[in-house]
């Protein structure tokens, strides 16, 4: 004996009108799992000697504020040499306590990239944060043979 749950008098099939989130879902976990083991493979740990830089310079502005870190790890703001105890306050008195004003931080080629940051978090802890790096201007490697080869006879 055989009964039927559902009296319909036709033979058709219901449309449903809900989504089937199922494969979706799956869907998602896959690339949840291709990203999980894609990532760490992503960075890399890689000892690089970086080049100079030839991009175009930026415009000065009218009196730039120049930090110097020199070869024997010593401080100049401007011209002047200042110690590390008096460094924040004389920044503040160059700046006039203006804490946007954008320093122009330059080192020695033989300063290590500890002692820079070390500055560099100086600079921060007296609360300066626009920093711009000062590098010397190259030309780009294809325009320095030609610049050179010109000056032969």
């Amino acid at each position: 004996m055989a009964g039927r749950i559902r009296q319909t008098m036709d033979d058709e099939l219901e449309e449903s009108h809900e989504i089937n989130v199922t494969p979706f879902i799956d869907v998602i976990l896959v690339l949840l799992i291709i990203f999980m083991v894609a990532a760490p493979l992503a960075t890399v740990d890689v000892n690089v000697d970086l080049p100079g830089s030839t991009a175009t310079p930026a415009p000065r502005p009218e009196t730039p504020l120049f930090l110097t870190l020199k070869e024997d790890l010593t401080l100049a703001i401007g011209n002047d040499a200042v110690s590390r105890p008096a460094f924040a306050a004389t920044l503040d008195s160059r700046t006039r306590g203006d804490k946007q004003t954008r320093i122009f931080l330059r080192a020695d080629k033989s300063v290590g990239y500890g002692d820079l940051m070390q500055v560099m978090n100086l600079l921060r802890g007296a609360g300066y944060l626009n920093i711009a790096l000062v590098g010397l201007e190259t030309l780009p490697a294809a325009a320095a043979p030609a610049a050179t080869g010109a000056a032969l006879p």
